[in-house]
């Protein structure tokens, strides 16, 4: 592929595993800035989605394996730095941006690769996954800014766990970021954190923590989330925490099991 078609290469295809449809926008070689037509695609991008069943868009920057790593981190935020202004630009809600992040480069084996020239065009890139709204059923949102009473359930996508684990990712902590700016904004909503599981035998009420070695694993989900928000200034006053081990399955598959949901108790 010419140099100057896969600049302005704007493709779209599906991950499989997760089922979100992702963009990609290449760039030249350590450059941050968009041609116009390049812009134009993003506008086209914005004006294809229906963004009334977008939940959110996760924005990943990426650089070629030249250069050192310290450099190609601080090239690949600005890159996607760029994409989230322009996304703005064009009237997409800076709100629904949930993750912006510059991965650095991506490391080749140069002496392996067969089309090095190509490989490196396609790591000067930004992904784009978009996270469609999911409906889970009556008075289960996904998010916070939803219209809230009390009794209903808050389910976001991206605060799930591994399996056996009660970490946080990083994409769930950036979530949880997200969380508490907004709850900052609504001191009156408090809420029960409710840590759920997987791939549990029914026989047993709960999964295996492999770090505690505990069958406690959705308390310990639950727990993980509750301190987390406590440290980013949310009052425990206005949480609690429980675990409901397998009884609530959401019916959608595994890893939306292996979750935490938040129940609303006052508004």
């Amino acid at each position: 592929m010419k140099l100057s078609l896969a600049i302005l290469l704007l493709s779209f295809y599906t991950v499989s595993a997760q089922q979100k449809p992702v963009e990609t926008i290449y760039f030249e070689f350590d450059r941050y800035d968009l041609t116009n037509k390049q812009k134009t695609v993003v506008s086209g991008f914005i004006k294809n989605i229906d963004t009334s069943k977008v939940e959110s868009i996760q924005i990943y920057g990426y650089c070629d394996d030249r250069g050192t790593d310290s450099y190609n981190f601080k090239l690949s935020d600005k890159r996607a730095i760029t994409i989230q202004n322009l996304l703005v630009h064009y009237g997409f809600k800076k709100n629904k941006i949930v993750i912006l992040e510059g991965r650095g480069r991506i490391k080749v084996k140069t002496d392996t690769v067969k089309n090095l020239h190509e490989t490196r065009l396609q790591n000067r890139r930004v992904d784009l996954i978009v996270v469609k709204k999911h409906n889970f059923g009556k008075d289960i949102h996904t998010s916070f800014k939803d219209k809230l009473k009390v009794g209903d359930r808050v389910y976001l996508e991206t605060i799930l766990f591994n399996i056996g684990s009660a970490k946080l990712t990083l994409t769930a902590r950036k979530e949880l970021d997200n969380v508490a700016i907004t709850l900052q904004t609504h001191p009156n909503l408090n809420f029960e954190i409710r840590g759920h599981v997987c791939c549990t035998p029914e026989i047993y009420n709960d999964g295996i923590d492999r770090d505690t070695k505990e069958r406690r694993l959705s308390w310990n989900r639950a727990k993980t989330v509750f301190h987390y928000l406590m440290n980013k200034k949310i009052s425990k006053t206005r949480m609690t925490y429980v675990g409901c081990g397998n009884k609530y399955p959401l019916g959608h598959g595994d890893k939306y099991d292996r979750r935490v949901e938040f129940l609303i108790t006052k508004i």
